[in-house]
């Protein structure tokens, strides 16, 4: 489970986040969603540790800040950040080590052949393209066996297939009762997944809406609804 509680964060008089509050259950996929400048990136910067704040979180019960919400919690951000030096393997090896979990080779090598990485192992950091980076960020994520992780725009710069296999990864780990929030602009992307959805605007959440309540409107025309903003008409197909 992960839980916000009253987050509060300002950058000197700027009011980025006031006191946002909601909790994604164990076995749930939560979408944050909002336009830009919401607040959004504020939030799963402080969930994952990135920034001070006002408030709470809890990942499994425990404060995000001791060492053992850190074991259960995995964090894909919107940019991949690689270690030059190390190769795709390595990276691996790194998380594992640090995370002081084994993993067998059987498991590595099904991870590998399920993102298409198993002929780039040996690839160091700089040499991938951001598509890769981002496979191999969600690798080292998923390794660790996470009872809750957030992904920050996890889909962006993937391929087709790459896109079909992340979501099944997400179901996936939703059967096996693990805790997602995804933050997105790709609505089209999450709208088969969602289960629990935050609307943000202006450092507040607006709303929070549960897939099962709602009879019939879907992902898109709810965040239009609830932020005001007008759905973009179709033009000749483009």
């Amino acid at each position: 489970m992960l839980e916000v509680i009253h987050l509060t964060k300002k950058y000197g008089k700027t009011l980025a986040a006031d006191d946002v509050g909601f909790t994604v259950p164990d076995g749930k996929i939560g979408i944050l969603l909002g336009p830009n400048g919401a607040g959004k990136s504020t939030v799963i910067k402080s969930i994952a540790g990135l920034l001070r704040f006002k408030g709470a979180v809890r990942i499994q019960g425990q404060d995000s800040r001791t060492m053992e919400a850190k074991k259960c919690f995995a964090y894909v951000p919107e940019l991949p950040y690689m270690y030059e030096a190390l190769t795709v393997r390595e990276h691996i090896e790194f998380i594992s080590r640090a995370y002081g979990i084994s993993i067998s080779e059987e498991e590595v090598s099904a991870l590998f052949g399920r993102f298409e990485l198993s002929d780039k192992q040996e690839k160091l950091g700089n040499e991938l393209s951001k598509g890769m980076m981002q496979k191999v960020s969600i690798c080292c994520a998923l390794i660790t066996r996470p009872k809750v992780i957030l992904l920050d725009e996890p889909m962006v710069g993937l391929d087709p297939a790459a896109i079909k296999e992340l979501k099944a990864q997400i179901l996936e780990l939703k059967s096996q009762g693990c805790t997602v929030l995804i933050s997105t602009h790709m609505l089209e992307m999450v709208k088969e997944l969602w289960d629990v959805t935050f609307v943000m605007d202006k450092g507040h959440i607006l709303g929070t809406y549960a897939k099962e309540a709602l009879a019939h409107e879907d992902l898109e025309e709810l965040y239009f609804s609830v932020t005001g903003q007008a759905e973009r008409p179709a033009q000749n197909g483009r």
